[in-house]
């Protein structure tokens, strides 16, 4: 179990650092708007927020893969 979490976890961590890093390159934490108001916090805490974020995301993702590649397969149809 704690490999199935390495490897779903070391990645994601990995493609969040990238994907912050093109994120945070385009847009400024001061200039967000969520809901249809500014967002009132420090950048240091929008960063931390965002890659977070970020990282979930990607997780989420891999654990998806994860579940795709490991579905049993359907007896019925041949692989192919």
């Amino acid at each position: 179990m704690m490999r199935l979490a390495i490897g779903i976890l070391w990645p994601s961590f990995l493609v969040a650092i990238i994907a912050e890093g093109f994120f945070f390159s385009m847009f400024d934490p001061h200039d967000l708007i969520v809901v249809g108001t500014h967002v009132e916090v420090p950048v240091i805490a929008a960063y931390t927020v965002g890659f977070f974020f970020f990282w979930i995301f990607c997780a989420l993702a891999s654990m998806l893969t994860y579940y795709l590649l490991n579905v049993p397969n359907d007896r019925s149809h041949p692989r192919i």
